[in-house]
């Protein structure tokens, strides 16, 4: 069903971009879900700074890089780990001999202000990590660990806080980051382990409340770009890429939940 679902997610992007035959194609990024909530303000202030017409496709980061192996349209990928622009190095489809870093993304514990996890707990907002041993979560949702590396992240830090065998029967497992929030959002499930990028989202950030897990908890989610080889828009990808690692971009990603790699 997953090999059907991503041969899907790819046909749609095909779709969308088999309108080159009316208008160019722009620069197409594959961006990791986590990214969002928080790309399209930086494309359209590239745009408007170079009038390089830029989009974005979101899905996991396993999902885009199969798509680019595949032939995917897109002359930029923006994974949210090192491990899948690997492989797409790997298969030869890198202009770089390794994956750029570009961000260091951050795990959260997220549930809704009406969830009974919220009541007591140690800190501000009521919630905290024991809401996972709480006989009043009956799901936490988040993303799958052989797609999104965020899923990964939230697996390890189960392990390491010795809740696998609490939680191994209540887990909603999300295809990527942004549904695992959607899943916590909607109620769901009583609580998520999500970016910080999706905690942050004016949405989120008024229904509910998160706590940072301990960062020893989980390894580094340290997030990669790499340019597509033979990609049509190459000068405009490594443009973008610039950009992206810029100071002052680099504050506007603070904001927003992404630290400097």
């Amino acid at each position: 069903m997953r090999r059907g679902r991503t041969a899907a997610i790819f046909a749609l992007a095909l779709l969308a971009f088999s309108a080159a035959f009316a208008q160019p194609r722009p620069l197409t990024i594959a961006a990791a879900a986590d990214l969002q909530p928080v790309l399209p303000a930086l494309l359209q202030e590239f745009q408007s700074r170079t009038g390089i017409p830029t989009v974005a496709v979101y899905a996991s980061s396993a999902t885009l890089a199969t798509q680019i192996i595949n032939g995917g349209p897109y002359d930029l990928m923006l994974a949210a780990d090192l491990s899948f622009p690997e492989k797409v190095i790997a298969a030869g489809l890198g202009e770089s001999a390794k994956p750029i870093p570009y961000a260091r993304g951050t795990l959260v514990l997220w549930a809704r202000k009406d969830s009974p996890l919220l009541q007591g707990g140690n800190d501000p907002a009521g919630l905290s990590i024991d809401a996972m041993r709480s006989p009043d979560l009956h799901k936490l949702a988040l993303a799958d660990a052989s797609h999104a590396p965020y899923g990964r992240a939230a697996m390890a830090a189960i392990a390491k806080l010795g809740l696998a065998e609490t939680l191994k029967n209540k887990l909603a497992i999300a295809e990527n980051i942004a549904q695992a929030a959607e899943f916590a959002e909607s109620g769901n499930a009583q609580a998520g382990l999500i970016s910080l990028t999706s905690a942050l989202t004016p949405q989120l950030e008024s229904s509910g409340s998160y706590i940072r897990l301990p960062p020893h908890c989980y390894p580094p989610i340290l997030q990669g770009a790499v340019i597509v080889k033979g990609a049509r828009h190459q000068a405009e990808a490594q443009r973008f890429l610039n950009f992206l690692l810029s100071p002052e971009v680099g504050k506007q990603l603070a904001a927003r939940g992404l630290r400097e790699p």
